[in-house]
């Protein structure tokens, strides 16, 4: 059957199957929780915008908004995503550079939703929890992860991204709202003013 999702970012069913494997060999068994979302980066601007139209195409919604100096769209599939033996994902998000340390482009993280249990979660796995990602004052609380050698992810949330995003700034209206008049940044770093890929 075809599956226009997995043509724009790859196996997506693949990568969650690796993610949950490699959470099991660590102690953590992520089956009875639900999914937040997967997280696909790029590595240019260009291709941000190419791949966020193509998406659009099978969505019924994006909330792109600017975090960390850059867009970041926050796409409802129209059909969620299946994986895990028919865990939905209900959402995509699309990030483009600049990035702050190494990470890995194409599928980087899946978000899974701990709920109300967040904090025994945390206090039981803590010895392979990578760390903690603070975004923000109005983050419900900040997502522990566990950072895999692949520089790939697995984040784990009290909320779904989407439900403290409509936390913050109310509920997802259907339809593509884009961030208007952003253009890519010079990055600077210790040897100077770099411009962003593009």
């Amino acid at each position: 059957m075809a599956d226009p999702v997995r043509d724009i970012i790859g196996d997506y069913q693949a990568f969650a199957a690796q993610q949950a494997e490699r959470l099991l060999s660590r102690g953590i068994d992520i089956r009875p929780y639900a999914l937040s979302h997967l997280a696909f980066r790029v590595p240019e601007w260009d291709q941000y915008v190419h791949v966020r139209t193509l998406l659009e195409r099978h969505a019924v919604a994006n909330r792109e908004n600017v975090w960390n100096g850059r867009p970041i769209s926050l796409i409802v599939p129209a059909v969620p995503l299946e994986v895990l033996d028919g865990k939905a994902v209900p959402l995509i998000e699309l990030i483009p550079p600049v990035h702050q340390r190494v990470y890995k482009m194409g599928l980087e993280h899946l978000g899974v939703v701990v709920g109300d249990t967040f904090d025994a979660f945390v206090e039981t796995h803590k010895p392979v929890l990578t760390g903690q990602q603070f975004q923000g004052p109005n983050s419900t609380p900040d997502p522990v992860y566990v950072l895999f050698e692949d520089f790939t992810h697995v984040k784990f949330y009290r909320l779904s991204l989407r439900a403290s995003v409509e936390l913050d700034a109310g509920p997802f209206a259907d339809g593509f709202d884009h961030v208007d008049d952003w253009e890519p940044q010079r990055l600077v770093t210790a040897t100077g003013p770099n411009p962003l890929p593009r």
